[in-house]
């Protein structure tokens, strides 16, 4: 490898940039609306006040292109980012590709992952309005941390329900979280009525994203200093991680590259959307083609194998409805490592582009990201998350190509977060112990049995 390649590409704190990009106005049709739980028309502001400052709705709603970053969070990000984009070229001579594979790295963040990029301006957004308290859902613990960071920030109050299954798995998560101040529960938890129910008919439910977030949501709206913090799935949350593509598409241009392939992991769509939707305006615009192709795991397939359709973003049925690839809001993902993309839907965003026919969507069994994470990790020296193992598996299946047809392709992915927190997962990889988990099709058919027919 010459001496003339660049391993890391870095932004100045002066090049970061200012705006979130707001991919909706620049999508050939529009997103259909979220609805009403009750009346199942479209929602206003005044039904999203309970949970959310008025800051983050009109963000949620807004059609505009692009939206100032505040300057009290610019300088908080200024903490981590702007974040550094690597040339992966030891796994590129361990696959033995001809092929340029290149990652931007998010687990430089004081969480270790790509979450703070939103946990910091909800928590801006909401002491702005005075609120004194947020409530959260978390699967692996990384947007647990990330919020309690933030609050942490402006002296406020978290409280966080974990999903069981990551509760046990993760223990240090949740370590993390109350250094930093904040309240944790197993979910389903003995806090709320909604928990109290669960765990009476099952003491040891391993829990889901949909039920941590109907217990989240349930604190929240029962008392007026609080309100609800979402980290992933809606439009605001992906638009505060679009400075991840803004930033990756500056340093590319540094070294002259645009990607042939760009792959990220899914399981509620923030993390892809903050790397991809910057380039998918690009290509909208004529100035790239990149394939964009989504990656999330085989027991918990969404996009793959889930129906696009009106459906809760939580269990209990308390939030709006919002149009989505679901499995069923009553579906329980099997216990897998990858935490962070148990979720039973995908984001509404992420959805309509890929009914669109703008990205595409592949599922990856977890021993085969495992395998690509040990890979990784004994090249480039980074244990990832067990997120992101997913587009590493992607991104070597692409540079095994590229080996076989030679074609010098280049392949851009997001490692969105450090797996120093999942060594148990790893142990369970590395002793044999580690099984890819069936997909029950009966289970998703119950599901999607519950699901309103709109």
């Amino acid at each position: 490898m010459s001496d003339a390649v660049k391993h890391k590409i870095l932004l100045d704190e002066s090049e970061m940039p200012t705006q979130w990009y707001n991919v909706a106005p620049d999508l050939p049709e529009p997103p259909p609306p979220p609805l009403h739980p009750g009346t199942h028309e479209p929602i206003g502001p005044d039904d999203l006040a309970p949970l959310f400052p008025m800051g983050i709705i009109e963000q949620e709603v807004s059609a505009d292109r692009y939206i100032d970053i505040p300057g009290e969070v610019l300088d908080i990000y200024r903490l981590w980012r702007p974040s550094p984009l690597f040339r992966a070229t030891r796994l590129e001579q361990a696959l033995g590709t001809p092929a340029r594979i290149y990652y931007k790295y998010e687990g430089v963040s004081p969480a270790g992952s790509h979450k703070p990029n939103t946990s910091v301006p909800q928590a801006y957004y909401n002491h702005a309005e005075g609120v004194k308290r947020l409530t959260t859902e978390t699967g692996a613990g990384q947007w647990g941390s990330a919020l309690a960071f933030a609050t942490a920030q402006y002296g406020m109050e978290c409280e966080v329900w974990q999903v069981a299954a990551s509760y046990r798995q993760k223990p240090y998560r949740k370590t993390m979280m109350e250094i930093w101040g904040a309240t944790v529960h197993p979910s389903p938890s003995n806090v709320t009525d909604f928990g109290k129910q669960l765990l009476a008919d099952n003491p040891d439910h391993p829990g889901s994203l949909g039920i941590a977030i109907s217990e989240a949501v349930e604190a929240a709206v029962k008392d007026p200093d609080t309100r609800y913090a979402l980290g992933s799935v809606l439009n605001h949350v992906l638009l505060h991680q679009t400075i991840i593509g803004e930033e990756a598409l500056l340093q590319l241009a540094k070294v002259g590259e645009t990607p042939d392939v760009l792959v990220g992991c899914t399981g509620g769509g923030s993390n892809f959307g903050g790397l991809s939707f910057p380039f998918l305006r690009e290509k909208l615009a004529g100035k790239m083609n990149p394939t964009i192709r989504c990656v999330e795991p085989a027991a918990c397939p969404t996009l793959t194998k889930g129906e696009y359709r009106y459906d809760f973003g939580d269990t209990a049925g308390m939030t709006p409805l919002v149009k989505m690839h679901t499995l069923g809001h009553s579906f329980v993902p099997e216990p897998i490592h990858a935490g962070g993309l148990r979720y039973h839907g995908m984001a509404p965003l992420v959805s309509h582009i890929y009914e669109l026919g703008l990205v595409e969507a592949i599922a990856i069994p977890q021993r085969e990201c495992f395998e690509a994470a040990i890979q990784f990790a004994r090249a480039e020296g980074i244990v990832p998350a067990p997120e992101p193992t997913h587009a590493l598996a992607a991104a070597a299946r692409e540079a095994l190509a590229c080996r076989e047809s030679g074609e010098e392709k280049v392949i851009l992915t997001a490692l969105c977060g450090h797996g120093h927190l999942d060594l148990a997962a790893y142990e369970s990889f590395l002793h044999g112990e580690m099984v890819d988990a069936d997909l029950s099709e009966d289970a998703i058919a119950a599901a999607m049995e519950l699901v309103p027919a709109l």
